[in-house]
C-alpha cells in the first residue's frame, strides 16, 4: 500500500539562493532550507518554476537539491523537480534524486515543441524509469508549459506503478476534481485558491508564494481540516491581496519575495537570475508594502 500521509500539508516550493556574484550557493541553500523547517512546513518541492530551474545547469540543479537534502532529509518530505527540456538530463536528474533519497520526483513535459500525448507519455516514462524506486509527480502548468494534461494521458501514466499523482498548477479547480477522479493524489498549485483546492479534493499544496508566509497557509490547512472554511477564508482572501501586491512591481516577483523575505528576517538568498528582471528603485515601496501586509496578517491570523 503506498503511502500518501507524507505528501498531505503545505510544501513551499524553494527559490534558488544566490551568492553576491549571481552561482547558487550552497551555504544559502542549506540556511533557507533551515529556516523553512522551522517554519513548521510539511514538506519541499525543489527545482521547480519558483526554483528558477530553466535557467539552471543539470550541476547547479544537483547542487541545489545535495544541499536541501543534506539539511531536509528525514525531517520533511522533499519532492525534486527534474525536467529538463531533453530526456538525457532529466534522467540524469531523476537518477540522481534517487541516490539522495528524495521522496518523489515531479516533472513537466517538454516545452517550446508540443509533443503528442504519447511522446509525452513516454518521455515521462523514460524519466520515471531511471529512479525505479521513488514515486512520480506529474507537474500540471499548461499556462507556461503549453500543454495540458488531459484524463486520457493521465490514465495512461497511472499505468506506472510509480505514478502516483499530480502537481496541478492550472487555474480550473475542475481539474482537480477530475485528476482526483481518475485515483492520482492532487496537489494544488495556484496559491490563491489553495482553499478551494482543498474543498475540491486536494492532498495539501505546492506555492510559489508559500515561503514568503508559510504560517499563513498552515493555518489555512489546518482551519479546512477543522471544518472552519469561514476562518480559512478570511486568511485565503489576505494572502490573496498580497499576491496582488508582489506582483505589483515592476521586478519579478520571485526578487519581490526575496526581498519581502529579508526584511520579515529570513536569511539572505539573492535576487533572481537574468532573463528574470530584478528589483528597481521605484519597487522598494512595494516590498514594504507587502512585508507589512504579511507581518499585519501574521499577527491577525496566527
Amino acid at each position: 500500500m503506498r503511502d500518501v500521509k507524507k505528501y498531505q500539508g503545505i510544501f513551499p516550493a524553494f527559490y534558488a539562493c544566490y551568492a553576491e556574484d549571481g552561482s547558487l550557493s550552497a551555504e544559502r541553500v542549506r540556511a533557507f532550507t533551515e529556516y523553512l523547517i522551522g517554519k513548521g512546513v510539511n514538506g519541499l518541492y525543489v527545482g521547480g518554476s519558483s526554483g528558477e530551474c530553466i535557467y539552471h545547469s543539470v550541476a547547479e540543479r544537483k547542487l541545489v537539491l545535495e544541499n536541501v537534502m543534506a539539511v531536509a532529509k528525514g525531517r520533511v518530505t522533499v519532492i525534486a523537480h527534474v525536467a529538463c527540456n531533453n530526456t538525457a538530463d532529466s534522467r540524469e536528474l531523476a537518477a540522481h534524486a534517487e541516490s539522495l533519497g528524495v521522496d518523489a520526483i515531479a516533472a513537466i513535459p517538454p516545452i517550446y515543441f508540443h509533443l503528442p500525448p504519447y511522446g509525452v507519455a513516454k518521455y515521462w516514462n523514460d524519466i520515471s524509469d531511471a529512479a525505479p524506486n521513488t514515486d512520480f509527480i506529474i507537474y500540471n502548468i499548461p499556462q507556461l508549459a503549453g500543454v495540458a494534461l488531459s484524463s486520457a494521458l493521465l490514465r495512461e501514466m497511472l499505468k506506472n506503478p510509480r505514478v502516483i499523482g499530480v502537481k496541478n498548477s492550472s487555474m480550473p479547480v475542475q481539474d482537480i476534481e477530475m485528476w482526483r477522479d481518475e485515483g492520482a493524489i492532487v496537489f494544488n498549485g495556484p496559491d490563491e485558491q489553495l482553499l478551494s483546492g482543498l474543498a475540491a479534493g486536494a492532498i495539501g499544496g505546492i506555492g510559489g508564494t508559500y515561503a514568503a508566509m508559510p504560517e499563513l497557509y498552515l493555518k489555512i490547512y489546518k482551519l479546512f481540516g477543522e471544518g472552519k472554511i469561514a476562518e480559512a477564508r478570511q486568511i485565503q482572501d489576505a494572502c490573496c491581496q498580497i499576491i496582488y501586491k508582489l506582483c505589483s512591481g515592476k521586478g519579478n516577483m520571485y526578487a519581490m519575495i526575496k526581498a519581502v523575505l529579508a526584511k520579515l528576517g529570513a536569511p539572505e538568498i539573492g535576487s533572481v537570475r537574468a532573463p528574470l528582471s530584478p528589483l528597481v528603485p521605484e519597487d522598494e515601496a512595494v516590498v514594504s508594502e507587502a512585508a507589512a501586509m504579511i507581518e499585519a496578517a501574521l499577527k491577525k491570523f496566527i
